[in-house]
């Protein structure tokens, strides 16, 4: 199957019968690699009976296609030797000459494998061996031994070279060489990396190499099964000090196809049948699917997935690389016109010298490559690099077969410097990512033994901390990454070299981190985001230069072996059959590659237990190739869907049982990782969560979803298996709707009380959800729907209710799964729908904070005291709604209306309302208890208590207020309705600061001196907390400086402390009054200081003050005197003066007249200290939301 995955092939003296190499992987259960080397040739078919048989199906299938020409359709069976290309099928003469094999005419021949197994990829040497068995098999003298000798010579007396060391061996003609990398060098990789780079492109590669390390689904797709292993094994070769830790097939044979269902990342080759075109592959699932055309030098992307770090940079020094070994970096150059033009310039110099000596031409590089449509991209990356290619010797030479064998070792010699310099580059790259990584692992456990038991309740990196010492460009990349199974794994062996032998991966790398330490010492504080080249290229192309032109080992030659005579006779063109009994056996205790190491064995074992539900279960695995062996034999590829239901249950319980465990993961961490604090306290491990890393956890979620969803289907149909679902359901409920529908029906959706003025109830509805993400211009894709639909679920918590009622429709998820998805097994569907009902416990707003530029319709309440003033004013009310992300701009409340709806782009979380009248008609007094905004996509209510009259002469003359929005936290419709009805009074804003309304309310108890300072301490404590956040954890600054205990809030209850009356003649009097008689005061007196500087500063502090103060005064707003001093203590916060105001506020004479001796004001010792708390806000960048001091101008 892995030999000959396409299994016989049949080919006649016209066809092309060159022989191929390939190559092939097995991953045994500890993780440990095998490598096979196939060399496929042809050999002609000696039977009468199988040359005969050949003819009759020949014939049959010609007149077959004939009646299909005849009736003008389309056949699809595949040819048995060569296909028939469709479009030339049209003359049964042109059929037949495509397609015949006349038995009389036609030699028949078959495909034939000889294949090597080896423990490392010794590719180069392996190829040359095949190579050389082959010739001897084909060439017209025998060769000088038996077959026999050379294969019971490489098999048993030719070891593995030491580590660091080379080693000669002998072929049928001439000697190989072989070497490994050192201790402390890059581990053995023999796949030309030029090859890969050749055929995918640098750009391309970088970007598939991304989605590798990001544990994407990778699908690579060719005609050739070489290319496919090479640039498997080319790729996953750069991940050092990593290792891919999922399903890793890179030749898929056809009887294992059914692997594309697998619910988990993996890396597959698909071999492509010729003229296949792409939009025809169906495959289970795209939406996080990375798929490489590597013969069309074309990749198609997964949607939202972060660029590598410095990537133009690390772009760049690639291409320097590959310049230097005459490689154009955007690749594919064999396939180009200017490579035609090559081959034409070098034939026609072949023609002219007779010798058949090709000279070395000084070519212009770029004139050769002139027309190709990407050369503008290459010259601009070679002018950045600073690479000058104004000349490049091509030379070319055909010479005599010593000077070939120069040039071969030397063309080899090559691409091993290429391989290990591009190796450095890439692994340079993670070096500096991760330079400090030892930093942020968590030594937990005790002993191993422990760590083992609780691997996975215990935090072992402490991401949040590593995030916060990265710069600013890695963060998008590096929080995804740090989430894969292959960066746990290299925490895992870290962690675990405590105790047993070192990862030789971890091995070297740590080496390398030691180097840089010794050579440049820096603090993990400064990183920066500065690009560092690699230094080590010339000496790690020297040692192995070095190793290869100084042999250190040579293995014994070939010898006759003690064999029967007269057997395995020598006949050119045939392979003959060996004698079995002298290789079966040789030398004892030679196969020195067999015994490994018993603690890395323990130790892959054990990582292979926690890592099992992720991976593809090798067990598993070996079922599947079993089953496909075992039903090989019948004419139809054996599906899952074929087999019995005990079968299915067997092979695909990991699955299942794998996703749920990852459900339950992910949840867990979204959970403790959004609660904080209080996790922590309750054992869970880190402390907070930021912005970015929040989103790349819901990104995973989402990743999750849709691999749960293609698990298993019937037919796929769209890139996102979720959508394509949601969208046939929503068919279906939009069909029975439309039937259902009567003339009674409709106005059930709004609920209103009596009194009309309460928000109406927002209907939970999974299509209506669905039809918000529709109506969204700026997705274009149907994974971008699904995932906003799934963003959008969460924030409403609703995505547990909305996937059980997507999934209650039994008949949908039969006809749309087969038996053994994860979505038809019943009790692990509900454990899944569990987790994700945990979600609800948290508030995100992954919607609102991703899509900051849709149209999002808005619906506000205002709600009177009914019982104190008119429920409706006769003058012209306005509102203004503003958010994180701007504001709704002022909009006229219809008169007469309380509730009104409006559509404006996201405002992101709200945070204040302004809103105003004109103060015209008989009833223009208004006494507003609070406005309700809700979102109406998201359904977020946000409260904006006010309980204040807006009116000239009441209150404090107000005609416009800002309020201060809190978010209302609902868990279910009827819970919502209650909390838009009406409030009690008692639940209106804190009465002491509320002093116009103390006669229609009764006095609370008023606070003490004590806590008065107390409150003045906390708000600023909040301040200086909000600052000391990362930017992206940071909530609203408008709460904490104008909310119920905002900043605000504690210096009006200084300001009223010992106030001697607020009613002077019937006349309310506020702090306002008292901050004017000030400004007055300031005016018109002159200032006696200790000293000229002292004097010289309170004069300047005062005129700022009155500056200030006139400039709120004569602002074109209809505010308060409460609303003034709101703006006073903002600006004066914003700009660091409220410390120099308050000790002149304290010193002036009008303060003797209004304020009780005990007040705090009048007390020297707690001015001071109000002083000093009021100045920690000095070293902050204090930026004030718009609506809060709008129009004043300072």
């Amino acid at each position: 199957m892995l030999c000959m995955p396409k299994g016989l092939s049949f080919r006649t003296q016209a066809d092309n019968r060159d022989p191929q190499l390939h190559s092939f992987i097995i991953t045994r259960e500890d993780g440990s690699r095998t490598y096979g080397f196939v060399l496929t040739f042809y050999e002609e078919v000696t039977s009468k009976q199988i040359c005969t048989a050949m003819q009759t199906l020949y014939q049959m299938h010609n007149a077959e296609q004939y009646s299909s020409v005849c009736a003008s359709s389309s056949c699809s069976m595949d040819s048995l030797a060569s296909s028939i290309d469709d479009a030339d099928a049209t003359s049964l003469a042109k059929l037949q000459r495509y397609n015949s094999y006349d038995i009389s005419r036609d030699t028949l021949y078959v495909s034939k494998c000889i294949c090597l197994i080896t423990p490392l990829p010794f590719m180069q040497a392996c190829k040359k061996f095949l190579i050389q068995l082959y010739k001897a098999v084909t060439s017209q003298q025998p060769p000088p031994l038996p077959l026999e000798s050379y294969i019971h010579n490489i098999l048993y007396e030719v070891p593995l070279p030491p580590p660091g060391r080379s080693l000669k061996f002998y072929g049928v003609y001439e000697p190989i060489i072989c070497q490994r990398p050192g201790p402390n060098e890059l581990p053995l990789s023999d796949y030309p990396l030029r090859e890969v780079f050749e055929l995918l492109g640098l750009e391309n590669l970088v970007q598939v190499f991304t989605c590798v390390l990001l544990e994407m689904q990778i699908l690579l797709y060719s005609q050739d099964y070489q290319r496919l292993m090479t640039v498997a094994e080319g790729i996953t070769t750069l991940l050092f000090p990593f290792q891919w830790q999922h399903v890793y097939v890179p030749i898929l044979p056809a009887s294992l196809l059914h692997f594309l269902d697998a619910p988990v990342p993996y890396l597959m080759g698909l071999q492509s049948k010729e003229g296949t075109d792409r939009s025809k592959l169906e495959l289970p699932q795209e939406a996080n699917l990375c798929f490489v055309d590597i013969d069309n030098h074309f990749i198609e992307l997964p949607e939202e997935f972060p660029q590598f770090p410095n990537k133009l940079e690390f772009i760049q020094e690639i291409s320097e690389v590959l310049l230097q070994f005459g490689i154009p970096p955007e690749g594919n150059l064999h396939c180009s016109d200017s490579a035609t033009k090559l081959k034409n310039l070098v034939l026609s110099d072949l023609v002219n010298d007779k010798n058949g000596n090709i000279p070395s031409n000084a070519l212009n590089m770029y004139e050769l490559l002139k027309g190709n449509e990407t050369i503008a991209r290459l010259q601009a990356l070679a002018k950045r690099t600073g690479v000058t290619m104004e000349k490049m010797t091509i030379s070319t030479p055909l010479t005599e077969e010593k000077d070939g064998k120069l040039s071969c070792e030397e063309l080899e010699l090559r691409d091993y410097k290429l391989n290990v310099q591009l190796r450095e580059v890439f692994a340079n790259r993670f070096t500096q990512l991760f330079a400090d990584y030892e930093a942020f692992v968590i030594q937990a456990a005790p002993d191993m033994e422990s760590w083992l038991t609780n691997r996975e309740q215990m935090q072992n990196f402490d991401k949040a901390s590593f995030l916060s010492d990265q710069p600013e460009p890695y963060l998008p990349f590096l929080s995804h990454f740090i989430e894969t199974q292959m960066f746990a794994t290299f925490i895992d062996n870290k962690i675990m070299s405590q105790w047993e032998e070192k990862d030789p991966f971890l091995r070297v790398f740590d080496s390398r981190i030691e180097k840089i330490r010794l050579y440049n010492v820096r603090a993990p504080a400064l990183r920066t985001s500065n690009y560092q080249k690699c230094s080590t290229l010339k000496e790690a192309a020297q040692s192995i230069e070095q190793r290869l032109m100084k042999i250190d080992h040579t293995a014994i030659h070939p010898h006759l072996l003690d064999m029967k005579i007269g057997q395995g006779k020598y006949e050119q063109g045939f392979f003959p059959k060996l004698q079995s009994d002298v290789l079966a056996t040789g030398p004892t205790n030679n196969n020195r590659w067999a015994s490994r190491s018993a603690s890395t064995q323990r130790r892959k074992d054990r990582l292979r237990q926690h890592s099992e539900h992720i991976a593809l279960d090798n067990d598993m695995r070996e079922k599947y190739m079993q089953e496909a062996r075992s039903l090989g034999k019948n004419l139809r590829q054996p599906k899952l869907s074929d087999l019995s239901p005990a079968v299915i249950a067997q092979t695909n319980w990991k699955f299942v049982e794998g996703l749920l465990k990852e459900c339950r993961m992910k949840t867990k961490r979204m959970l403790v990782e959004k609660m904080g604090h209080e996790a922590v306290e309750l054992g869970h491990g880190e402390a907070n969560i930021t912005g970015l890393e929040e989103n790349t956890l819901i990104a995973s979620l989402c990743d999750l979803l849709e691999r749960i969803w293609s698990h298993g289907l019937q037919v796929k149909q769209g890139k996102s298996a979720l959508w394509s679902h949601l969208l046939q359901y929503q068919e279906r409920e939009e069909k029975q709707e439309h039937s259902a529908e009567s003339p009674v029906g409709g106005g059930t959706e709004r609920r209103k009380s009596d009194t009309g003025i309460t928000l109406p109830t927002l209907r939970v509805s999974l299509i209506q959800d669905m039809r918000h993400v529709q109506n969204m211009s700026e997705i274009k894709t149907d994974v971008g729907r699904a995932r906003a639909w799934i963003r959008l679920s969460l924030e409403k918590k609703l995505l547990s209710q909305h996937l059980k009622q997507l999934l209650s429709n039994q008949a949908l998820a039969k006809k749309l799964y087969k038996r053994y998805a994860f979505l038809r097994c019943e009790e692990e569907r509900e454990q899944f729908l569990y987790h994700l009902l945990s979600l609800n416990a948290v508030d995100y707003f992954c919607f609102t904070s991703v899509f900051t530029t849709i149209m999002i319709p808005y619906r506000s309440v205002i709600i009177p005291i009914k019982k104190l003033s008119n429920a409706i004013t006769t003058s012209n009310p306005w509102m203004c709604v503003s958010g994180e992300l701007g504001d709704s701009g002022v909009m006229q409340i219809p008169k007469n209306h309380l509730e009104m709806t409006f559509e404006c782009q996201n405002l992101g979380k709200l945070t204040t309302v302004q809103i105003g009248h004109d103060n015209s008609g008989l009833l223009a007094k208004w006494l507003v208890d609070c406005v309700m905004v809700r979102n109406e996509i998201t359904g977020h209510t946000y409260k904006f208590p006010c309980g204040r009259w807006l009116g000239k002469g009441v209150d404090d003359g107000s005609l416009e207020r800002i309020l201060i929005g809190e978010l209302v936290s609902s868990t279910s419709d009827e819970e919502l309705g209650k909390q838009c009805r009406t409030p009690p009074q008692q639940k209106s804003p804190t009465v002491t600061r509320r002093l116009s309304i103390t006669s229609l309310t009764g006095r609370n108890t008023k606070p003490n001196a004590g806590q008065i300072q107390e409150g003045i301490g906390e708000a600023v404590n909040n301040i200086v907390k909000h600052f000391h956040k990362p930017e992206k954890e940071r909530g609203s600054l408008t709460i904490l400086l104008c909310g119920e205990n905002g900043l605000v809030a504690a210096l009006e209850q200084v300001f009223h402390h010992g106030f001697k009356s607020a009613r002077i003649f019937h006349k309310n009097v506020f702090i306002w009054d008292f901050i004017e008689k000030a400004v007055a005061y300031f005016e018109t007196s002159d200032q006696i200081g200790d000293n000229e500087e002292a004097l010289l500063l309170q004069r300047s502090s005062c005129k700022t003050f009155c500056h200030y103060v006139n400039a709120i005064n004569t602002a074109p707003r209809n505010i308060g005197k409460d609303g003034k001093f709101q703006i006073l203590v903002c600006l004066g916060t914003r700009d660091h003066l409220l410390s120099q105001w308050i000790p002149l506020l304290a010193e002036c004479p009008p303060i003797t007249r209004m304020y009780e001796e005990n007040a705090l004001l009048r007390d020297r010792m707690t001015v001071n200290s109000l002083i000093r708390v009021l100045q920690t806000l000095q070293d902050f960048n204090i930026i004030l939301e718009g609506s809060l001091i709008k129009g004043v101008d300072v």
